[in-house]
Parts: C-alpha cells; structure tokens; sequence
C-alpha cells in the first residue's frame, strides 16, 4: 500500500497523455494532409501542416486555416509561396510589404530562422529610399551596391515611386542593386542598417531588362533538405505517392508514414490494405494508437492498481 500514491501518479500522467493523444487524433482527422494548397501542388518534402511532408519543413512551411495560401513563416512575418520547383529544390515567396513596379512602400525587414532549412536563392534585391549616395553603402567596410547597374534606372520609371514619397523618376543614387545579397547574423535583411527604407525583388526580367512592369517579383529560396530526406525515405515517399497518398511522419520520433485518403496510415503506400483490416491496430494521420486500445491498456493498469 506505501507504493499507491506513486502508482495514482503515474495513472494520473498516463491518463493525461490519453487525452491528449485522443484530442490530436480528432484534430488529425479533421485536417488531413492537403495535395493542394490554393493554386500550389503540395508534395514532399513540403507540407500542408503538421504531421504532413518532411518534419524539417514544420512548422515553416503550412497551408492557411482558410486553405487558399501555402505559407513560409519565420520569424519576421508570414510570406505567401506563389511558387515552388520540385525538380530544382526552390521556391519563391511574396512579401506582402514588398515593393513591385505597381506598388511600391516602404517594408519591414525580410528574414529566415537560421534553424530552417532554407536559404536565399539568385534573386536580385533593389534597395529602395536609400539615404544618398548609395556607393557608399557598405557592410564591415565592403561596399554592397552594383553602381554599374541600369535595373535602378528602370525601376525608377516606375510612376508608383510616389509611395516611397519619392518624386517621378528620382535621382538613382537613392537606389541600391544588391546582388547576391547576403542576411546579417539575425538572418535579416536589415534594412535600417542599410539606411534604405524598402526593397524590390527580381526572380526574372522575363526578357525586358528596361521594363519593371513586365519584370517578375518575388523572393527566390533553396531549401536544404529535411530530416528524412535520404535515399531510403526518397524512395518510400515516392512508392507512397504513385498509390495516391501522401508523405509525412508521425510525432514525436518523426517516422515516415504514407498518409492515405481514409486517414489510415501505413509506413508503405495505400495499397496495403493489411492494416486497414485490423482497426484497432491501425494508426490514424498522426500514427497514434486507436482509442479503444489506449482505454484498454489504461483499464489493465487501473484493475493491477487496485488489487
């Protein structure tokens, strides 16, 4: 009987872990794994949410609570993806305070978490509002700016300058062309450290190098790699999706599962039916235990308590 109180504990905590695992299964089933997201084609390793695509991309990469945007969220906002290449690991993503050839404003900093697995790509940053002259803006005593450059000369062209609180076609030494642009230790790009108060970003010049109007905007990213991205999981990922699932991996260990229609997972593909005869050893769209088998292993050590 001295050992009761410490065995009521461990019921106590086991009981809460049911609970929770019970609440995170409903949540599962009501928001599986999106292939779609907006306009986006959602696949591995990115995710709709969590338990979806590779963990290393959670909580990064999730589709919006209103399902119409794939977003990146770091530590300096939430940018909508309009983009992403699977065949060269990159995607490109649209600052809302972003300036563009039809809109131009002044812009917070732009950042990713160095814990990510993502990084900048071969966009081009013009750096807007700069206090004059640019050629002597510099970072640890190296000068950032292309000067040679005619993309601020274009851009300036622009009649949407006048948002800047600039007037029509400005003198270009308050415009920077930062390129490859780098983020500082905070994984930012500072824009008060650059005295500049705003940014455009060019992924393409879509064959009119002088006119912004026709140029494409936007932020371009590399990711890395997540943390199941070897040649075994690649290859299991792949199996998952021609069966019509989609990949993800169950908490808290992250293993692979291949996330089907009916919310039952295998750790193969959907057409492994096995599982799915055996309900109450399937595993829902976060591989947890069913229900009914945690109330009856919770039942046993609640029967040994007692006697």
């Amino acid at each position: 009987m001295e050992n009761l109180p410490s065995f009521n504990i461990i019921i106590i905590l086991l009981f809460c872990y049911v609970t929770q695992s019970i609440l995170w299964q409903t949540s599962a089933q009501d928001l599986p794994c999106r292939t779609t997201c907006g306009s986006i084609q959602v696949k591995y390793p990115f995710g709709s949410g969590h338990g979806c695509g590779s963990p290393g991309f959670h909580p990064y990469i999730a589709c919006s609570p209103e399902g119409d945007q794939l977003l990146l969220t770091t530590h300096t906002g939430s940018y909508p993806i309009t983009s992403i290449s699977y065949t060269t690991s990159t995607f490109i993503i649209t600052p809302p305070h972003m300036s563009t050839c039809t809109s131009m404003q002044q812009s917070p900093n732009l950042g990713l978490d160095w814990a990510s697995p993502f990084q900048l790509g071969s966009s081009t940053f013009l750096l807007l509002l700069c206090t004059p002259p640019t050629s002597s803006l510099n970072i640890k005593g190296s000068p950032v700016c292309d000067t040679s450059s005619y993309l601020c000369a274009s851009i300036y062209t622009c009649p949407s300058v006048i948002g800047l609180g600039l007037p029509l076609f400005p003198p270009t030494n308050t415009c920077c062309v930062y390129s490859p642009a780098n983020f500082n230790s905070k994984g930012e790009l500072d824009l008060q450290k650059l005295n500049c108060m705003g940014y455009a970003s060019v992924v393409s010049l879509q064959e009119h190098p002088t006119d912004p109007s026709q140029w494409q905007y936007g932020v371009e990213l590399k990711s890395r790699g997540g943390a199941l991205d070897d040649y075994y999981v690649d290859n299991k990922c792949n199996t998952c999706e021609i069966s019509g699932g989609v990949c993800g991996y169950a908490p808290p260990v992250n293993s692979f599962v291949c996330v089907c229609s009916d919310t039952i997972n295998t750790t193969m593909d959907c057409n492994t039916r096995s599982l799915q005869n055996q309900p109450e050893l399937a595993w829902n769209s976060v591989s947890l235990p069913s229900r009914k088998l945690w109330m009856g292993f919770l039942g046993g050590l609640v029967f040994v308590g007692a006697a």
